[in-house]
């Protein structure tokens, strides 16, 4: 079982560097949906995570057809605040294959057509919509990624590291 981080269109230079850093430290594919919003050598990304960008599982997709064809063997998460289900709920241990967490670029998200027909993969993390249009899109990978390994008993992580110079020996 593999988690995979997808993100649609992205914008952000930052988010995606962000991403990334977050894909090398937890042994998570990312997919890159084309078009970007930018190119990945821009030094937001560089300076956000690109030290860490040969660490990183990447796949380029040239629209979102193309990566669904390599999704559709998986488990399809949409991430999105229109969905009815909360990324908690959700089985990410026993649920055989791969895991897939689509999210839509930063200032539109998802293809309200593509969302249409993937309705019950919708998901959505709980939070005031009162005060705030949405979560940052990297903070949102990060708390699906780790719901996910949680659930996974951090399957493959460090759950302890010793350094060299340890502050805490």
């Amino acid at each position: 079982m593999t988690n995979h981080i997808a993100l649609f269109e992205p914008q952000i230079p930052a988010n995606t560097g962000n991403i990334a850093r977050t894909c090398a430290a937890t042994n998570t594919h990312l997919h890159l949906i084309e078009p970007l919003g930018f190119k990945t050598d821009d030094k937001h990304l560089k300076r956000a995570g690109l030290d860490y960008w040969n660490d990183v599982n990447i796949t380029y997709h040239k629209n979102l057809e193309a990566f669904m064809e390599v999704a559709q063997n998986g488990q399809l998460h949409l991430i999105t605040k229109f969905g009815h289900r909360v990324y908690s709920d959700i089985d990410y241990a026993t649920t055989p294959g791969d895991h897939y967490f689509l999210f839509g670029k930063e200032t539109t998200g998802l293809p309200e057509e593509f969302m249409r027909e993937h309705e019950e993969d919708c998901l959505r993390i709980p939070m005031n919509d009162e005060h705030v249009r949405s979560l940052n899109l990297s903070n949102t990978a990060a708390i699906l990624i780790y719901e996910a390994l949680r659930q996974q008993e951090f399957s493959g992580m460090e759950l302890a590291h010793h350094y060299e110079n340890d502050k805490l020996d």
